[in-house]
């Protein structure tokens, strides 16, 4: 990573953890395992303003005690050979949170355990401001690749029986997140995410959303649905 680059993560962590030092967002890490299995199933694969591939369903599975969390995620599609897996560990308190990503999406038939070549490390950094001002900001710098950064801002709000969430992704100097031609500040991508839960029966709910994505410096725009099962 750059030096400028990384002097420059830095000084929003010490700049965060000194605001959350005084600020209390949320109860205090729960003492206790806990296991939470997920899935989703998308109609189109989209990351941080970029697309990957068609439908696919995403898996996941994540672990917290005491404030620190170990995740598996990964994505599969339904009509070529994508296949992503994703490693994460981070700790959160307070509203303030770290963390590290291992990003494998080399593809069916690719090795995994290449780590040099077929790995992407990245480290973050978040700050929730809690129910009274729903507002999350999240850094994320990758530690190769020309340091490439993609910092976030999002709003939650609801309307009647529906949650939104707006969110906007920015990313501030040359990187993964360009296209070809593209150099400096750009606006990776702009969200819109509509959740609701449909009843199926007295006892179960279906959880549904629908994205709108705006991504201007790829010049393209997807209308994404979803299911968590």
């Amino acid at each position: 990573m750059k030096v400028t680059h990384l002097k420059r993560v830095f000084g929003l962590a010490i700049l965060l953890v000194a605001f959350s030092s005084g600020t209390s967002a949320s109860e205090k890490p729960k003492e206790r395992l806990e296991l939470s299995p997920s899935a989703d199933l998308v109609s189109t694969y989209v990351w941080r303003g970029a697309y990957q591939t068609g439908i696919s369903l995403q898996p996941g599975l994540s672990a917290t005690y005491s404030g620190f969390f170990v995740s598996a995620w990964g994505s599969t599609d339904f009509s070529t050979s994508f296949k992503e897996f994703d490693l994460s560990l981070g700790y959160e308190n307070g509203g303030l949170s770290f963390i590290f990503n291992d990003y494998w999406w080399a593809g069916e038939g690719n090795p995994y355990f290449d780590y040099r070549n077929l790995h992407y490390y990245e480290a973050g950094i978040g700050y929730s401001f809690g129910e009274a001002f729903p507002l999350s900001l999240n850094w994320n710098t990758f530690l190769d690749n020309d340091a490439s950064t993609y910092i976030q801002a999002a709003y939650d709000v609801s309307l009647k029986d529906v949650d939104l969430n707006l969110a906007i992704g920015l990313s501030p100097w040359t990187g993964y997140y360009h296209k070809t031609g593209t150099n400096g500040f750009i606006v990776a991508d702009v969200v819109l995410t509509a959740s609701k839960s449909i009843p199926i029966s007295q006892s179960f709910a279906l959880p549904v959303f629908t994205q709108i994505i705006v991504a201007p410096n790829q010049n393209n725009v997807f209308l994404v649905f979803g299911m968590s099962l």
